[in-house]
């Protein structure tokens, strides 16, 4: 039997999906202070994975993650939008398409 090490953040029905095809694996479940730190590395994985392949499937893995971290970190989705939102009031949104090209002072 061939093992594969992963060390990485899954979903939660992960276990059961590879336990269901008749392979074994081992989780750990581990406080919400460390799975900060592997989320931030799987936010890294997924984005990373977007750019390779541009999709909404990959779009709404980025968004799960973010969910997650968003909820460890002790805030609500209510408020990272309000956040993104006054963001957005202040130096705008990405709706022109706009390349800064240089700065001169």
């Amino acid at each position: 039997m061939t093992t594969t090490l992963y060390n990485k953040a899954v979903r939660d029905l992960i276990p059961s999906i590879i336990r269901s095809t008749g392979k074994e694996c081992l989780v750990e479940q581990v406080s919400d202070g460390t799975f900060l730190a592997y989320l931030s590395e799987k936010l890294a994985e997924e984005v990373a994975e977007y750019r390779e392949k541009p999709s909404l499937e990959e779009l709404a893995d980025i968004m799960e993650v973010v969910q997650a971290i968003v909820r460890l970190s002790g805030h609500t989705w209510e408020e990272l939008e309000h956040e993104r939102a006054e963001k957005a009031r202040k130096r705008g949104h990405f709706k022109e398409n706009l390349i800064l090209l240089e700065v001169k002072e």
